[in-house]
């Protein structure tokens, strides 16, 4: 598939926004060069272990319209990234989100995909299958969990785990994900079911169960409208995207988990091989860290 290994040492780590569209503006012939010289090092040592020589090809200067598919968590961050990404070069990224479940079902798939953004338990076990090529693997952002009520209503106290118990405890009404959805949903049913809630919040909890097409911030914010909640636990990227509430804060770090770290990696069915690393390093590149920060998101 590739004709030739591309034999270069050149990198550039600190470029911001203009810097890249200034490059890419440059001569065609160069641009994949420039562009993958922004992402450091180490990303662009992977590309030359795969023997990447397509970035040299004169394909790149049509472009390619790259395949993604992401869980819902990241979706705040992917889609200002994106823009940035398809001004800084010839190519096009297709997003497409869903639960963890769905993002493992289309890798495992055989129809076309460049790259998946998963949570790195399922990332290392899509390895493990040979769907997901773990020498390309990044991890991209890790997502906190925070807490939301209703715009405008009294905030709780929840900067302790006592204080958080005692807060979902005079709720009339607890949201969070649906656990057979993965991600959150997952390990905030585990938390409840370890300090003994599950059953107490039982009869006043409603799961986030969007429908296909629908976002999880989109069926929460429907909850707040109809008053079918009072708080909500969510990834913070979820809660930053939900209209019509009031972030209250993050949960204690105690109820944090350490599994929801976001990952992407290069798919084996990719068409577009050198496009999607590139695009995976423009993900790792300093100035996206800087938009994970801005989403409250915590870089690497």
């Amino acid at each position: 598939m590739f004709e030739r290994y591309v034999q270069i040492v050149h990198a550039v780590s600190e470029w911001g926004w203009e810097d890249m569209r200034c490059a890419m503006n440059g001569l065609r012939m160069i641009n994949r060069i420039l562009l993958t010289a922004v992402f450091g090092r180490r990303i662009f040592e992977r590309l030359v272990a795969i023997g990447i020589a397509a970035l040299f090809s004169t394909h790149s200067v049509g472009g390619a319209e790259l395949k993604v598919v992401s869980a819902n968590a990241m979706h705040a961050a992917l889609q200002e990234l994106a823009q940035h990404f398809e001004a800084a070069s010839v190519h096009k990224a297709v997003i497409e989100y869903g639960t963890v479940g769905y993002v493992e079902k289309k890798v495992l798939g055989d129809d076309p995909v460049d790259v998946a953004i998963i949570i790195r338990p399922l990332f290392e076990k899509l390895v493990g299958t040979g769907k997901l090529l773990g020498d390309t693997g990044a991890p991209l952002a890790r997502v906190p969990i925070g807490l939301a009520v209703r715009a405008s209503a009294p905030k709780p106290d929840i900067r302790t785990v006592a204080a958080w118990q005692k807060a979902l405890l005079a709720a009339n009404i607890v949201t969070y994900g649906d656990p057979r959805m993965g991600d959150a949903g997952i390990h905030l049913a585990h938390v409840l079911e370890t300090l003994g809630l599950a059953e107490v919040l039982r009869s006043k909890t409603r799961l986030i169960s969007p429908s296909a097409g629908q976002s999880g911030a989109q069926y929460l914010a429907g909850l707040f409208q109809r008053g079918e909640t009072e708080i909500a636990m969510a990834p913070i990227s979820v809660l930053g995207e939900t209209q019509g509430v009031d972030i209250v804060g993050l949960l204690p770090a105690e109820l944090q988990s350490p599994d929801l770290s976001y990952w992407a990696g290069l798919v084996s069915t990719s068409r577009h091989a050198a496009e999607a690393m590139a695009l995976i390093g423009f993900l790792t590149s300093p100035p996206a860290r800087a938009v994970y920060r801005a989403k409250s998101m915590e870089p690497g």
